[in-house]
C-alpha cells in the first residue's frame, strides 16, 4: 500500500478551468501566429484574414515527416554520450542518470541535413508545411500527454510531482502527475526538453533562410542575424545541457500537456516566428543597425551563480533574477531585425516577459520556503526582481 502523499500543493494556472482554457488557447495561439506571419497585414491582434480548412491542416506527408523527426532525435538520444550526469536527489534518495549528448545530436542532425541537401533534399519546401506539421505536433502532444497521465496511475507515490496530483483529471493531465516518466533509461521529459523542439526550431529557421534565398537570390541580412542569434542560443543550451537538470521543469514540474506541448509544438513553431515574418515581410537592415543589434544580443551573457549562497554583489545585487533580464534583452535582439512596423515579431518578447514574471513568482515562493528569513533579508537588500528600478 502506497504511503500517504501529505498536503497537496496549491493549484496554479487558475485550477481546472484555467488548465482547460490553456489547452485550447495555446494551440489556437500557435495557429494564429503561423497564419498571421504569412498574411499581408501580419496582425498580432485580431482574427486572421482567412481560416484554413482541414485539407490545409491534415497531411499524411507531414505526419510521416514528424514521426521520422521524432524517431531520429530518439535514436540520437540513445547513442553513447560523452558524459552521463546525475540529477538532483529524489524523494526516495535516488539520483537519476542522464546522457549529456544534446550538442552531439545537434551536430549529427546538421551533418545529416547537409548530406540530404547535397543529395537534393528540398529543404525550402518545409515552410509550406508548417501548418500541417504544427497540427500533427499538437495531436502528438495530446496523445502523448494521455499516455503520460495513464502511466502515472501505476507510478509509486515517490515518483509523483509536487503539483500535478490534485485529484482533478483535467488539471493533472495539464500539469503532469509523474515527475520523471521513463521507460528503462529513456527519460521522456528530459528528451523533450532540449531535443526535438529546440533542434527543430533551428531546422525550421534554416528552411526559411533557404526559401528566402530561393525567392530573392540570397538571404537578407536580417534573416542571417535571426538565424545566427537563435542558432547560437540553441547551441549554447545544448552544449551546457547538464544545466537543465537543476531547472524547475526537471526538478519540480510534472510532465503533462503543459511541458509536452510547450517542448514539441510551441517552441519550434512560435520561436521561429521572426524568421517566418521575414520570409513573407522582408525588412531592410543596414550594417550600422545590424552592429547595434549584435551588441544588444551580446549583452545577454550575464554571469549567473550556480551555488546556494544568496549574492548581493554584481548583477545579483541589482536584481534578484539577472538571468531573466538577460533573457529579455536577448529576446529584444531577436525581434529588432524585423523592424518596428509590426508587433507580430515581438510576440516572443511579450510572451517571454509574461512567462518570466510568472516563473519569477514561483521562484520567489520556493526560495522563501527554502531560505526563510535569509531570503526575506535578501529581498530587503535587493528590492528589484527582474528590471532595475521598474520591477
Amino acid at each position: 500500500m502506497d504511503p500517504p502523499q501529505g498536503p497537496r500543493a496549491p493549484l496554479e494556472f487558475g485550477g481546472p478551468m484555467g488548465a482547460a482554457a490553456l489547452m485550447l488557447l495555446l494551440p489556437a495561439t500557435v495557429f494564429h501566429l503561423l497564419l498571421a506571419a504569412r498574411s499581408g497585414p501580419a496582425r498580432l491582434l485580431g482574427p486572421p484574414a482567412s481560416l484554413p480548412g482541414l485539407e490545409a491542416l491534415w497531411s499524411p506527408r507531414a505526419l510521416l515527416l514528424w514521426l521520422a523527426w521524432l524517431g531520429l532525435q530518439a535514436a540520437l538520444y540513445l547513442l553513447p554520450a560523452r558524459k552521463v550526469a546525475k540529477g538532483l536527489e529524489l524523494k526516495d534518495k535516488s539520483r537519476l542518470r542522464y546522457p549529456i549528448n544534446g550538442f552531439q545530436a545537434l551536430v549529427l542532425t546538421a551533418l545529416l541535413v547537409g548530406l540530404g541537401m547535397s543529395a537534393g533534399l528540398p529543404l525550402g519546401a518545409l515552410p509550406e508545411m508548417l501548418l500541417p506539421l504544427a497540427f500533427v505536433a499538437t495531436l502528438t502532444a495530446f496523445i502523448f500527454s494521455l499516455f503520460l497521465y495513464l502511466k502515472a496511475q501505476v507510478a509509486p507515490v515517490s515518483a509523483l510531482a509536487p503539483g500535478g496530483n490534485s485529484g482533478n483529471p483535467i488539471y493533472d493531465f495539464f500539469l503532469g502527475r509523474e515527475l520523471n516518466p521513463r521507460i528503462c533509461s529513456f527519460d521522456f521529459k528530459y528528451f523533450c526538453e532540449l531535443r526535438p523542439g529546440l533542434i527543430g526550431w533551428v531546422l525550421i529557421n534554416l528552411a526559411l533562410l533557404v526559401k528566402e534565398a530561393e525567392l530573392r537570390g540570397s538571404p537578407s541580412l536580417a534573416m542571417w542575424l535571426v538565424n545566427g542569434f537563435q542558432l547560437l542560443y540553441v547551441g549554447d543550451a545544448l552544449w551546457h545541457e547538464e544545466a537543465v537538470l537543476t531547472t524547475m521543469d526537471i526538478t519540480h514540474d510534472g510532465f503533462g500537456f503543459m511541458l509536452a506541448f510547450g517542448d514539441i509544438a510551441w517552441v519550434p513553431f512560435t520561436y521561429s516566428l521572426q524568421a517566418q515574418f521575414l520570409l513573407h515581410h522582408p525588412q531592410p537592415l543596414g550594417l550600422p543597425m545590424a552592429a547595434i543589434i549584435c551588441l544588444i544580443n551580446g549583452l545577454e551573457t550575464i554571469s549567473t551563480a550556480t551555488g546556494r549562497q544568496l549574492l548581493v554583489s554584481g548583477w545579483w545585487g541589482m536584481v534578484r533574477h539577472p538571468n531573466y533580464l538577460g533573457d529579455l534583452i536577448m529576446a529584444l535582439a531577436w525581434s529588432l531585425p524585423c523592424g518596428v512596423s509590426h508587433l507580430l515579431p515581438y510576440f516572443y518578447l511579450l510572451y517571454f516577459t509574461a512567462l518570466l514574471v510568472h516563473r519569477e513568482a514561483r521562484d520567489e515562493q520556493q526560495c522563501l520556503q527554502k531560505y526563510g528569513l535569509a531570503w526575506q533579508e535578501y529581498c530587503r537588500r535587493v528590492p528589484y526582481r527582474i528590471m532595475p528600478y521598474i520591477y
